[in-house]
Formats: C-alpha cells, structure tokens, sequence
C-alpha cells in the first residue's frame, strides 16, 4: 500500500494509483472533497453526496455508458432512480467501514496535514445483467481513493491558459472526462496551473478541474475596486446552462455573494471586456478559492490552435495585481467559515 494513498473498495483495501490514473480507469460519477481541522471533519460533505446523487442522475438518464463499463446495456434504466437518500447510504456505509477499519489504523503513514478523498460510483455490470426488482442503487459499486492533502496548495497565484472547447454532459462530474481532457495538455503554457474552456474563444466557461470568476467593473464606473463602493462591480460566471459543472464551492460564492451584498452576475465572463477585470479567482474542493494572477488566451481561434505546434503558440495575456484582491478575500474567508460551521464530523460515520 502507498504510504500517501489507498483504494477501498467492497471491504477490501488496493494498492492506489495517483487519483487521475484512478479515475481513467473506471466508469462513473464521482466528488473529491478533503478533510479539515486536522482531518475531523469532511468539508462540505453533504453538499458533495447531493451532487454525487445528481451527477449519478444525470448520466443514468443521457449517459449510461459514461456510468457502466462499454457495451452495458441501458435499458434497464427506463422509469427507474438512483434516490439521493440511498446514494447517500451506500456512500456513507463504505465510508464507514475504510475510516474505522483502514484510516484510523494507518493516518499516520497519510502524507499531509488533511486528507483528499475521491469518492467513484460505478455500475456493477455483473449485477446489471441479473436486475430484477432490486433498486438502482443495488447495481453500483463505491471506490473511496484516500490520501494526504496538504495545505497551501491553493494559496499561490494561479495562472490559467485557454486551450479547449467546452465538454459534453457538463452538468455532470464523471470519470472519462479525466481521459478526454488528457489532449488539451500539450497545449499547457510552462508554469501554467489550470487549463481554460471556451466554446466561442471569447466568453470563458470554466476550467478542466475548477470553476471560474471574474469580479468585473461595471462599464459605468471608472473607478479603483478599492476607492469604490461594492456595488460599482460584480462577481461573474458561466451558469450552469452554458455547459458548466454545477461546483460545490461554485454553489457556496454565489451564496456568499447573496449574503454579503456582493452583486453578481451568472454570465460568462468575456475576455473582450477583460480590461474591466479587476480580480479573478477559481474554485475547486481541494483549493477551495484561489486567486489567479494571469491569464493567456492564444492569438486566433480555438480551431487553429489545434492545427498549431505548441511551442509555436502566441498568446495574449491579462495580469491582476499580486495577491487577491478585496472581494476575493471577503469570499474566502466566508467560505472558511461555512466549511466549520458545515463540517461533518468523520467520527458519525461511526456512530
């Protein structure tokens, strides 16, 4: 076993990969979240098994190929649901038996200060094929990949590149799209830390593993963000309906915008405006916030990109000053303290 890493799966604890390798080998849905509070409680637990429960939705009833192995048949799946209360059982019952049985025994072989878990749900096509009156959720199986996380990941700049179109079914969280963005890569800039996506070269959807916002000057303000009153900017990004995953922090800004009185806009953020880009930020579970100190947007269009050697890319680029900025800072520090006050204690899985 890995001295950072494990897998979990039907009581029986594998050899783990790194999680990418992990997730382009299996089928499925699936959520990464991490501990906090030196690995006591899961962040935002809940809010990730609703989601997992949606995403397991969505791909039954557009994508079931992207849920079960090739060449499973889907037609079992006709009027039938995968509840959010039984996803949520069969999540927590495995979850249960690796933290009692494995993480509590070997945390100290864990790199890092929290933990990082992935949680993969899969259908069984073994028991796809014998389906009878049981439940949806009786056919899919649960694989937990668990390692260290350590802190600070998130707090240096990062420095975003667009490179690619849009993904399918992106209202969902799904595994083979770890294998379809596997491409956009030889197109990463050096020292590049996210990868963009835009269907049109100009209005910026999201990137391959985070959501991504702007906080923009209105076009009538003329003004400094910090000689101004809150309401001379607003915070945007893509909605969901433009091709967008439905993000768990992403979910949490637009809360906490609602509730600080921060304006904001579900638009996606268009890089023709980007001189009324005062600051920029994007959200995953593992980083959380973190605020992005450059962006490159290649010269030309997406589809000659394509066509062009990497090392021969031109790129145009949009800098923010060092560090984050006034709201940015405002939307972190509330999110760090929703993530206590929604903390679910690792200790009642055993209970």
């Amino acid at each position: 076993m890995s001295n950072c890493r494990f897998l979990y799966h039907n009581g029986v604890v594998l050899e783990a990969p790194p999680v990418a390798t992990f997730l382009q080998s299996l089928p499925g849905a699936y959520t990464t979240t991490r501990t906090i509070d030196s690995g006591t409680s899961f962040l935002f637990w809940e809010r990730h098994m609703k989601r997992l429960s949606s995403s397991i939705r969505i791909l039954l009833d557009s994508k079931p190929e992207l849920l079960f192995s090739s060449g499973s048949s889907s037609r079992f799946w006709l009027n039938q649901m995968a509840h959010e209360s039984s996803v949520y059982d069969l999540v927590n019952g495995s979850m249960s038996k690796a933290m009692s049985s494995v993480v509590v025994k070997e945390r100290g072989r864990l790199c890092g200060e929290e933990l990082a878990v992935t949680v993969l749900v899969n259908g069984n096509a073994e028991k796809l094929s014998r389906l009878g009156d049981e439940k949806v959720v009786d056919c899919l199986d649960v694989w937990l990949h668990i390692g260290g996380y350590s802190l600070g990941v998130g707090e240096k700049a990062a420095s975003l590149a667009l490179v690619g179109s849009g993904r399918d079914v992106a209202n969902a969280k799904y595994s083979d799209w770890v294998r379809l963005r596997t491409p956009l890569e030889k197109f990463r800039p050096p020292s590049t830390t996210e990868l963009l996506l835009s269907n049109d070269g100009d209005h910026l959807l999201e990137g391959c593993v985070t959501n991504f916002f702007v906080v923009c000057r209105k076009k009538s303000s003329s003004g400094s963000l910090y000689g101004e009153s809150l309401r001379e900017f607003e915070v945007q990004t893509a909605p969901v309906t433009d091709g967008v995953l439905p993000g768990v922090i992403r979910e949490i800004v637009i809360e906490v915008c609602l509730s600080k009185g921060i304006p904001y806009r579900e638009r996606a953020p268009s890089w023709s405006e980007r001189e009324l880009w005062e600051e920029a930020f994007i959200t995953s579970s593992l980083r959380i916030v973190q605020h992005v100190g450059t962006i490159k947007v290649p010269v030309g269009s997406l589809e000659a990109l394509a066509c062009t050697k990497p090392e021969e890319i031109e790129w145009k680029e949009k800098r923010f000053e060092e560090g984050p900025g006034m709201i940015t800072k405002l939307i972190q520090k509330a999110i760090t303290e929703r993530g206590i006050e929604e903390g679910f204690p690792l200790k009642d899985l055993y209970d």
